[in-house]
């Protein structure tokens, strides 16, 4: 009896243990599917086969104003507001006030030193008397002029080598020039605006400490733009023949027209295009702005080496390609354009280009292409 339980038992054991095993190989076959799903991405995507195609010659650019600068000071205090309250998008003028630092303590300081120049002079003037009696009215009037509150008088013009040396000797020389230097120190307290313009960026406000060479703000000329155009090596002859070009927002409206100013002599290794900058002047009616990009045509056809991908599948000058299951962004250059497409150059044949723009996402191990 015992052993026919025994057996009983023994083989309920093994019919459990085969039912238990064959549930979680079922279970890691579905977690399996399950995480495969999840890390595996298919998009649309094309094989490049760059061609010869006869194509509008066009490039694209971004306004940019002409000058830039950051605005600093060369002394330290506290810093003061100017005659406008300056913020991002304000305009001024030249020369306009635009902030100060606080110089209380270096004009008393300033006029310390002029006072201690009265008592050089008045110390002297007994000796000049004596020995020049024909100076002594110019250095009179140079003390009656000599106040804290003005602008150092020009020093007396001195006639003999004797009336020089004799004021030199004095300390008087010395003085005076340490004080011009002061005078001279005194201006940069004041930050003038070195042309009209517009702010771009504040880095410190009123009430803060200015230090000597810390920015303050960042401005650009208003009125003087022009626009960074990379431009493909096969074709900077033709843009340079015709010289002039056309700008156009996106919507193809046209804003603006300009001419080539200068052109770089440094390649871009991955594009294989030079940088060529054009001056712009806008259209009757037409607004330009800082950053804004723009198409930039020339009214000439030319037979390019080209690949055409949809307009959506370009972020700036970049696509993605897949290389070996991963999604790898490429630099590129437009050469020309349909009203859904544009014409690429800089992907080499074979290359898996996507056709619309993906983001990227840690979660996605590996993307596969579908053809189009």
């Amino acid at each position: 009896m015992k052993k026919n339980q025994l057996i009983l038992i023994g083989v309920f054991v093994l019919i459990t243990a085969a039912i238990f095993m064959r549930v979680k190989l079922n279970k890691k076959d579905v977690v399996k599917e399950t995480k495969s799903a999840q890390t595996t991405l298919y998009v649309p995507t094309s094989k490049v086969s760059n061609q010869l195609n006869q194509i509008e010659l066009i490039s694209y650019g971004q306004i940019t104003p002409s000058m830039e600068v950051d605005l600093s000071f060369e002394v330290q205090g506290r810093l003061e507001k100017g005659d406008i309250q300056l913020k991002p998008g304000v305009k001024f003028k030249m020369n306009q006030l635009l902030y100060k630092v606080n110089q209380e303590e270096a004009f008393y300081s300033l006029s310390s030193r002029k006072v201690q120049l009265a008592n050089l002079v008045i110390g002297i003037m007994a000796d000049i008397e004596l020995d020049f009696p024909s100076e002594k009215n110019k250095w009179v009037t140079f003390m009656d002029n000599l106040k804290p509150e003005n602008r150092l008088p020009a020093l007396p013009t001195m006639r003999s080598q004797k009336e020089r040396m004799f004021i030199t000797s004095r300390g008087i020389m010395t003085e005076y020039y340490s004080i011009r230097s002061m005078e001279s120190r005194m201006e940069k307290y004041f930050l003038l605006a070195p042309f009209s313009g517009t702010v771009l960026e504040i880095y410190a406000e009123p009430g803060s400490i200015a230090n000597p060479g810390g920015k303050i703000a960042r401005v650009a000329k208003t009125g003087d733009f022009e626009v960074k155009v990379p431009i493909s090596l096969s074709t900077i002859k033709l843009f340079q023949q015709k010289g002039t070009a056309s700008f156009t927002d996106a919507t193809g409206k046209t804003i603006g027209t300009g001419k080539i100013i200068r052109i770089s002599d440094v390649i871009n290794q991955k594009t294989q295009s030079v940088d060529v900058y054009y001056s712009i002047q806008s259209s009757s009616k037409e607004m330009i702005f800082n950053g804004q990009f723009v198409n930039v045509e020339i009214n000439q056809t030319a037979a390019q080496e080209s690949f055409i991908i949809p307009r959506n599948a370009v972020k700036g000058t970049k696509v993605h390609v897949i290389e070996n299951k991963k999604l790898v962004q490429k630099e590129i250059m437009i050469v020309g354009s349909k009203p859904d497409s544009v014409y690429v150059s800089g992907l080499k044949n074979g290359e898996e280009v996507v056709l619309e723009q993906i983001e990227v996402s840690s979660s996605i191990k590996e993307y596969k292409g579908i053809k189009r």
